[in-house]
């Protein structure tokens, strides 16, 4: 994809330093390296500058992502400059290795992410079969397999606002066995306050599209998330 932005699309001087970077490390990275810039005073089109955007599908005017939603509303970032190697999910079973670089102002407040997601599905194809190869006839009980230092860090790559509320949705209601309409108030409160934890109300739409997921009321929605906060 080609390196591409608008210039009134990315208003905020500090942010707009980081520009020239999008294009520099895709260039060092390689095609299978995706970079984003992202804008979090939009998260809804907060996508500025992307290159080699096939990777996910996205473009300039996308959604922020799951996990920089979650990363705003925990205020993680006051605490940590960028969280790498992380595991981040794409359309077509395909995984990247990600890391995000916190961009903040100069009150320590976040005002954007800069984005780097390699695709290594071809090389997690490889390891297993290696790792298949290698190990028969080589039982070992005692040998345990590498962990990643972000094991708990996941992240999902989406194209479409409407498609980051679906996936962080279905992701906590999938959690319960019964129908979403049929969760009782407890359990409705309880998927109320696990979606404002991660960050879904951060989202023009969350509230609607969470009310039309429990047959409820936008009404009912904002009356048990003043109960939860």
């Amino acid at each position: 994809m080609n390196y591409t932005i608008e210039s009134d699309q990315c208003s905020n001087h500090l942010l707009n330093a980081y520009i020239p970077m999008v294009k520099f490390i895709a260039s060092i990275m390689g095609k299978n390296c995706e970079v984003v810039l992202h804008d979090l005073t939009n998260p809804e089109n907060s996508i500025v500058a992307i290159e080699n955007g096939g990777i996910s599908g996205r473009k300039v005017g996308g959604p922020i992502t799951d996990l920089v939603l979650k990363v705003m509303q925990e205020g993680a970032y006051k605490d940590v400059d960028f969280i790498s190697n992380y595991k981040a999910s794409v359309k077509g079973d395909r995984t990247c290795r990600s890391s995000s670089y916190f961009i903040k102002n100069e009150d320590g407040n976040i005002i954007g992410v800069l984005c780097v997601n390699v695709d290594v599905t071809v090389f997690e194809d490889v390891k297993s079969y290696l790792d298949d190869f290698i190990m028969t006839g080589f039982q070992n009980d005692t040998q345990k397999p590498l962990q990643s230092h972000n094991t708990d860090v996941f992240e999902s790559l989406h194209e479409t606002v409407e498609d980051v509320l679906e996936n962080m949705i279905s992701k906590v209601l999938n959690e319960y066995d019964l129908s979403p309409e049929r969760l009782s108030i407890d359990e409705k409160l309880n998927v109320v306050r696990t979606l404002n934890e991660a960050g879904l109300f951060l989202l023009k739409g969350g509230v609607s599209e969470l009310a039309n997921k429990l047959k409820v009321s936008e009404a009912t929605v904002y009356r048990y998330l003043s109960k939860v906060k």
